[in-house]
């Protein structure tokens, strides 16, 4: 599964930045989020509960940053392990450009599943994570944008 897109911030990049690094952020734009805590400076641990059809699990994994280039974008790859439900696997590229006052969030991914997941149809699977990209970049979007009014 692929996935790209793009979100016009109303904040400088130096906050969306800051926000992209945040652990407390990611957690509360993430949906379904649990937890979400930083390993080290490159690292996070999460436990997210995703729902997919008739399937429900809890995932447990993580995501390792690499190419970081302050204030402009990084490479993220991201695993976890769902049980019965089975495993999901990401890559993404993530990058910032200025927009005047507002900043302009990129973004390019791929994505693959196993178990029940992948047998429940590509559809189906592909349709639930296009809701859950869309559903993150607008909270965090929302998030950013509320952060950068208040300054």
């Amino acid at each position: 599964m692929d996935f790209k897109g793009s979100q016009t911030i109303k904040a400088p990049r130096s906050l969306v930045w800051k926000c992209l690094n945040d652990p407390e952020v990611l957690q509360n734009c993430v949906p379904g989020c649990q937890s979400f805590t930083a390993a080290s400076d490159d690292e996070f641990l999460a436990t997210v509960t995703v729902s997919v059809g008739p399937v429900k699990a809890n995932f447990k994994g993580n995501l390792k940053l690499s190419n970081r280039v302050e204030p402009e974008g990084y490479r993220i790859a991201g695993q976890g392990e769902g049980g019965i439900a089975g495993f999901g696997k990401m890559n993404a590229e993530v990058a910032l450009s200025d927009a005047g006052e507002e900043t302009v969030l990129s973004y390019v991914a791929d994505a693959e599943v196993g178990g029940k997941l992948a047998q429940i149809g590509a559809r189906l699977v592909a349709s639930v994570a296009n809701k859950l990209v869309a559903v993150f970049f607008q909270r965090f979007n929302d998030t950013v944008s509320e952060l950068a009014a208040q300054q």
